[in-house]
């Protein structure tokens, strides 16, 4: 019986993937196999030492610590992709809300309309509308900031509305490009996009590289009277450097999903309540995504969408399999292969894979292994851990 200890809310169409013949499922469990959860912030000491995996039902793992994990041999699963479209939509309310003001408009009928008739009511209405006016998106540049998922699916969505689409990503995957139309213009650098977009949007993880990427010197580089959308994460961007740019006009809106105090009651400031991914339909498809990995991996070995691990996927070929996770380093293999051969464990089939200063390997063998073989498995410098399937 596999144990799956939850931290947060997770979607019930997710969690009934686990088949309950085989797994248990708790917010509170002895001994859990792995940990799936949302939003909640993860400590390394609240990680039990049984935990395997864990799974995040989303896209983004700042709450989860990746270095201890992977310390500790323990995969760390997102579900990339899996709540684009909610992003994505968003991305295309908030370019709507800056061309046109409407929240400005609806605010306006809120606190004028009250009280009046329906001739003064009129009156109102034409009288107001002009200064809610605001333009279309038609023909404008759009600048998409990171293309994988969510960021292609702006793009595609924005040629699709008639704009001029650039698109800037250095770490651009080959996956990726596969999807991306050929309309959308890659441009070099962030300074080209910036300088020629009216709309730019942020599709970015928080790594080091991209923490506060949006500075006080970027901002110089906007096109004047830009409109900045961010969606993926406050640490994206320089808080003080946007209240800079909107002081200057080099930025005319900043709309977010990330709240900040210093933004709050700022005229030209959208502030919305980290709506990006929390559709119904992005919670269950993320919770899906998550179930199916940890149950291949808790059952095969296999891994799929992990932040600190390879993909690593292999058909089973016989009812005996090993999974072992190890430092990179050479002729680790060898010794492994060694140990069985000394047992005369038969290798049926194998994989290796790396990723950084982490290798993994599944090995499907012949007959089952004893515990001293384990143990001689896990006594070679630089294994992390071992598990028979």
């Amino acid at each position: 019986m596999y144990k799956i200890m939850t931290r947060n809310q997770i979607s019930v169409k997710g969690l009934d993937r686990f088949p309950r013949a085989k797994y248990e499922i708790a917010s509170e469990i002895g001994t859990p196999d792995a940990i799936m959860l949302r939003s909640h912030v993860l400590a390394a000491e609240d990680i039990d030492a049984s935990i395997k995996a864990i799974g995040r039902a989303g896209a983004g793992v700042n709450n989860i610590p990746v270095e201890d994990c992977s310390a500790r041999g323990i995969v760390v699963f997102n579900a990339p992709g899996a709540n684009a479209n909610a992003v994505k939509e968003l991305a295309i309310a908030a370019m709507l809300l800056a061309a046109r003001d409407i929240v400005g408009a609806i605010e306006f009928v809120r606190r004028e309309g009250p009280g009046k008739g329906a001739e003064e009511l009129h009156k109102l209405v034409e009288g107001g509308k002009k200064t809610y006016g605001g333009t279309e998106l038609k023909g404008k540049t759009l600048g998409v900031v990171g293309l994988g998922a969510i960021g292609s699916l702006v793009a595609e969505t924005g040629l699709m509305l008639g704009m001029n689409v650039l698109g800037y990503d250095p770490a651009l995957s080959v996956e990726a490009a596969w999807r991306l139309s050929r309309d959308v213009r890659r441009m070099e650098n962030m300074q080209s996009l910036l300088a020629k977009s009216d709309f730019v949007t942020l599709h970015l993880p928080v790594l080091e590289a991209t923490r506060n990427l949006i500075n006080k010197e970027l901002v110089d580089s906007f096109k004047n009277g830009a409109v900045l959308i961010n969606l993926s994460r406050e640490k994206v961007v320089d808080t003080e450097a946007i209240l800079a740019g909107l002081e200057s006009g080099r930025i005319s809106q900043y709309l977010t999903d990330f709240p900040m105090v210093e933004l709050i009651g700022h005229p030209r400031v959208v502030l919305i309540p980290h709506l990006g991914a929390s559709t119904e339909e992005a919670e269950e498809n993320c919770a899906i995504m998550i179930a199916d990995q940890l149950s291949d991996f808790l059952e095969n070995g296999n891994i799929r969408n992990s932040v600190n691990f390879p993909n690593t996927m292999l058909e089973r070929n016989g009812l005996y399999r090993l999974a072992i996770s190890n430092r990179h380093v050479p002729k680790m293999l060898g010794q492994v292969l060694s140990v069985l051969a000394d047992q005369s464990i038969n290798v049926l089939d194998m994989i290796n894979k790396s990723r950084g200063d982490i290798a993994y390997n599944l090995i499907d063998i012949e007959t089952p292994v004893s515990a001293e073989v384990v143990e001689k498995l896990t006594a070679i410098a630089g294994v992390i851990n071992v598990r028979t399937l």
